[in-house]
């Protein structure tokens, strides 16, 4: 146990950037969810994440700053989704799957072919937020400030084409340059939230409060305002979790929006009786 006051000083330190790396997380990661459960895109979210091993290959090899890597990566599939869901052939779940198992495949084998240093695929894969640095909250809030500002400046077409795409199109919305602006802040999203969270975990955080807020909420805006509180108990709940129990800090905050969930749903069920 770390008992001396240095080290206590530091620990506090590293708290302290996880904690604010895991707030600023979960504020973008409240309204992109809400519009993501709305339009079942659960999966979208899965093929991004996946797409980003093959970012972390690239960026090795070439020796380039893996998050710039990763945020290429994840903006390149989601304009390929995007022009891929003209090729009406193919169902929209198939052209995920494909997608999502190629990217991760193809990313996995080229990590095999690297030469260098070990690599720690587990810290990538399930995240290591108590290693994020000053830098890394310097990076994650300014996307968080680009995202928010797009997602508040578009808010109302959004809803409006995740309600009902026709209609917003015979309002004379451009529902598909909305669809790919979507596809793009939520790729942006999934690539500064690989350290946080890791690749196999993002999908978790951009579902679960989402999906607790809408047990809750009577409107798109109490949705996202409450899929943000949501985020924000169930960093702090995993962060507690890893101060006390030595857990792992991103699976605790995934399995603190769990336990949120689970109450949103039995507060829901109580409000009906």
């Amino acid at each position: 146990m770390i008992s001396t006051p240095g080290a206590t000083t530091i620990m506090i330190d590293i708290l302290q950037h996880a904690l604010i790396a895991g707030l600023i997380l979960a504020t973008l990661c409240g309204p992109l969810g809400a519009l993501v459960t709305w339009q079942r895109m659960a999966y979208y979210g899965d093929t991004l994440a996946h797409s980003s091993l093959l970012g972390l290959a690239l960026g090795l090899a070439w020796q380039i700053r893996l998050e710039v890597a990763v945020l290429l990566a994840c903006v390149t599939i989601a304009v390929l989704l995007f022009a891929l869901q003209r090729w009406r052939n193919t169902s929209l779940d198939s052209l995920l799957g494909i997608l999502s198992h190629s990217s991760l495949a193809l990313g996995l084998v080229c990590l095999s072919f690297l030469d260098g240093p070990a690599f720690d695929l587990n810290s990538f894969l399930f995240g290591d937020l108590l290693a994020v640095m000053r830098d890394d909250l310097y990076l994650l809030a300014g996307i968080a400030v680009v995202v928010l500002s797009l997602l508040f400046a578009f808010w109302t077409p959004l809803v409006a084409i995740t309600t009902n795409a026709d209609i917003a199109a015979v309002e004379g919305r451009p529902v598909d340059a909305l669809k790919l602006l979507l596809m793009l802040l939520i790729a942006v999203t999934v690539a500064v939230a690989m350290k946080v969270v890791g690749v196999l975990l993002i999908t978790a955080m951009l579902i679960i409060p989402a999906s607790a807020a809408g047990r809750l909420a009577r409107s798109p805006e109490q949705c996202a305002l409450l899929a943000i509180v949501g985020g924000c108990l169930a960093v702090a709940l995993g962060l507690l979790s890893a101060w006390h129990f030595d857990s792992p800090g991103g699976p605790s905050v995934v399995l603190g929006a769990a336990v949120i969930f689970l109450l949103a749903q039995l507060a829901s069920q109580f409000r009906r009786t």
